[in-house]
């Protein structure tokens, strides 16, 4: 059950960049909704490899098709793009080093990871709205990353757990 909430976010990414700003808002309203579902259905009925996969896969297609249509529009800089994005790149860059290394690893989920999460939602809705507050929403953003980068970082060798394990 959890592994189809987060398959759903793929089609969201792939929809994401093809329709107009207030599609776009249901499209974001309803990727956080399986965000928020996949987890507790995760520990509820039990993971799977497969699930632990999709899920972060999801999550990162998410922001990159979602902070494309961003950086598309010239809004904000490419550096703050890259911000948003920081914690998924820095996540995304360690495990494929992990795969690559033959031992897949994976990191619970921090609080910090979910802050950078809900942070990326709310300057997306900054810019989906064209509020004033999207720059500083982007740099907020990019400074909860660069604290949760450190977090992972700081629980990484107590907390890594084979890729299948509970997903956050």
């Amino acid at each position: 059950m959890a592994d189809l909430v987060s398959a759903v976010r793929v089609p969201l990414a792939v929809a994401f960049p093809l329709v107009s700003n207030p599609a776009r808002l249901g499209i974001l309203a309803a990727a956080a909704v399986t965000d928020l579902l996949d987890g507790p259905l995760a520990r509820r009925f039990g993971s799977s490899v497969l699930g632990s996969v999709i899920d972060p896969v999801a999550d990162k297609l998410f922001m990159a098709s979602a902070f494309g249509v961003v950086a598309f529009s010239g809004r904000l800089q490419p550096y703050e793009i890259a911000g948003v994005l920081l914690r998924d790149i820095v996540a995304t860059v360690a495990f494929a080093s992990t795969l690559l290394s033959h031992r897949p690893r994976a990191i619970p989920a921090r609080a910090g990871g979910k802050a950078v999460t809900v942070a990326q939602m709310l300057t997306l809705v900054a810019f989906l709205t064209d509020s004033q507050l999207l720059r500083p929403m982007a740099w907020a953003t990019a400074g909860i990353a660069v604290y949760a980068i450190w977090d992972y970082y700081r629980i990484a060798p107590a907390a890594e757990r084979p890729v299948g394990g509970s997903q956050g």
